[in-house]
């Protein structure tokens, strides 16, 4: 039985001992587990603020925006793979339709923000504000990326548009994302990524 593997840190790795196992909802047979001990919390955190949130922080948003469509492109080639993976968490045709194919909608819905944006890191919203008598003191919102990184713990039952809906809108804010998806659900999950 395969162990699902997590990618942190820019690798795919599994977490130490033999996990929990995770059951087939229809056939109840255990084919895979996960196991999250081992994993270095605060040293992923690390490397998503350093390594990911500065690669990030340095694209326009129409990079970003490209790079969400790219995603999206990908993954709607596979589509049926994710179906197939489906199945197993006992959804139907037409539960894995709103799950699957809604998270990649979402991406393509991120990914056309990007129109909206110049093409740069930053933008700058509205007009300048006169904060003072005579314009000697002024003000302008400029939106930037965050240096942080953004932690989402995923629900069983949506676990891709749960995930994607939530990494999309970050990534193109340029942040980076952690996800821990349900166990129940993280193979389909994972498969996104």
């Amino acid at each position: 039985m395969n162990k699902i593997q997590h990618y942190v840190q820019g690798q795919w790795t599994s977490g130490k001992e033999e996990g929990t196992p995770i059951l087939d909802a229809i056939t109840g047979d255990a084919f895979t587990s996960i196991a999250i001990e081992g994993l270095d919390i605060p040293e992923i955190l690390n490397y998503g603020r350093t390594k990911g949130g500065e690669v990030l922080r340095k694209m326009t948003f129409q990079e970003r925006g490209n790079m969400l469509k790219s995603l999206a492109l990908y993954l709607t080639k596979r589509k049926e793979q994710f179906y197939e993976l489906s199945y197993r968490t006992g959804a139907t045709r037409v539960d894995s339709w709103i799950d699957i194919e809604g998270g990649f909608g979402n991406l393509f819905a991120n990914a056309s923000l990007r129109k909206l944006f110049p093409n740069q890191p930053y933008h700058v919203e509205g007009e300048p504000i006169d904060l003072s008598r005579g314009g000697r003191f002024m003000a302008h919102h400029i939106m930037v990326p965050k240096k942080g990184v953004a932690v989402h713990i995923n629900a069983f039952n949506f676990p891709v548009w749960g995930m994607l809906e939530k990494c999309a809108v970050n990534w193109m804010a340029g942040v980076p994302a952690i996800v821990l998806p349900a166990p129940s659900s993280s193979y389909l999950g994972r498969s996104c990524c």
